[in-house]
């Protein structure tokens, strides 16, 4: 009696050391399985000079798995993957591992950013109320003193009701704020040349340009995409037009920040501090941004970290699904969108 053949699509692990492992768990591996044919326990991190098992598994890819660390899908490599169709990017941004090669050749490419965008929104959120509540300087200052105080002299103008946020970018992150922010009593300012007036009022949002809302807000936090033209986009002028006391937040990419002109104004005190990432990635050992009282410096930590990258794996998973049916992607990239994308 012959065994029918196995008709099911074909998929490869490609992405950095370790990284499967955190990503996916036993009940994820068992979905692909079902869905594909599939080792997976094989992660290829190197496509350009893969290991034998790597090379033939690519070979007959018919879909590829990607995170963190993914390897550049150069054309030398897609020439070495003739039956590639689709690539599922089990994390947010694209432009690390996708070439102009996988456009040309007609590659469709998704990748769940939105499931990524949740913890950081998260993160943004705890940091805005905590920033309005002048948590930081409080707690830092209560340690030094280890005795009663007169707090609501010294935080007189402290609090959350009706503090002006400026969110800068309407990113899938920045909606995301603008949306857990909403129960709030606050007031929220939108920069963004992407968005006008109609969508603005949708959103619940004042539009307003980059220098207005820095001079406005009481917490300014940044969630434009990396491109050449944000750079520094919050630099010494924009810096100078925030008032005494502002919190400038930022979660999205040290280089949208000009480092060198924020500085003296963290050291001067004038200005606080959320940094979820900085420029370079991983500061200096002796930058004063460790140290300063004013500023709570975290290890680039508001994206899906520990359990909550299950949830990238659960959607990356949906999109798979998706394609082994013969559907087209619920949320895919078009290179069109990289251009004001991070």
């Amino acid at each position: 009696m012959h065994q029918a053949p196995d008709r099911r699509l074909s998929l490869l692990l490609a992405m950095g050391p370790g990284v499967a492992d955190r990503l996916l768990a036993d009940r994820h591996r068992a979905r692909l399985a079902a869905l594909f044919r599939t080792d997976p326990r094989l992660v290829a991190h190197d496509l350009a000079a893969p290991a034998p098992d790597a090379a033939a598994a690519l070979a007959g890819a018919d879909v590829l798995l990607t995170c963190w660390g993914a390897p550049e899908l150069t054309a030398e490599v897609l020439a070495s993957a003739p039956r590639l169709r689709a690539v599922v990017h089990a994390a947010g941004s694209v432009k690390h591992h996708i070439t102009q090669a996988c456009w040309d050749r007609g590659i469709t490419v998704t990748s769940v950013a939105a499931a990524n965008a949740l913890p950081v929104a998260e993160f943004t959120l705890a940091a805005v109320l905590f920033a309005g509540k002048r948590v930081l300087p409080t707690a830092r200052r209560y340690a030094r003193l280890r005795a009663a105080h007169d707090w609501h002299a010294e935080f007189d103008g402290a609090g959350n009701y009706r503090r002006t946020v400026g969110v800068i970018g309407a990113s899938r992150i920045g909606r995301r704020v603008i949306e857990l922010l909403r129960p709030f009593d606050l007031r929220i300012l939108l920069h963004d040349p992407y968005v006008d007036d109609a969508e603005a009022a949708v959103l619940g949002v004042e539009r307003t340009g980059l220098d207005d809302l820095c001079a406005r807000a009481d917490i300014v936090t940044v969630h434009a995409p990396q491109v050449p033209a944000t750079r520094h986009m919050i630099g010494a002028r924009q810096l100078a037009l925030m008032a005494d006391g502002t919190t400038l937040i930022n979660t999205s990419r040290g280089s949208l920040v000009d480092e060198d002109a924020l500085l003296p104004e963290l050291i001067a005190g004038r200005l606080d501090a959320v940094l979820d990432v900085t420029e370079p990635e991983v500061p200096p050992a002796g930058s004063p941004l460790y140290d300063l009282p004013n500023v709570l410096l975290t290890p680039h930590i508001a994206g899906s970290l520990g359990g909550e990258l299950h949830r990238l794996a659960d959607r990356a998973l949906d999109e798979l699904e998706r394609f082994a049916a013969g559907l087209p992607f619920a949320d895919p990239v078009r290179p069109t969108d990289l251009e004001k994308s991070a």
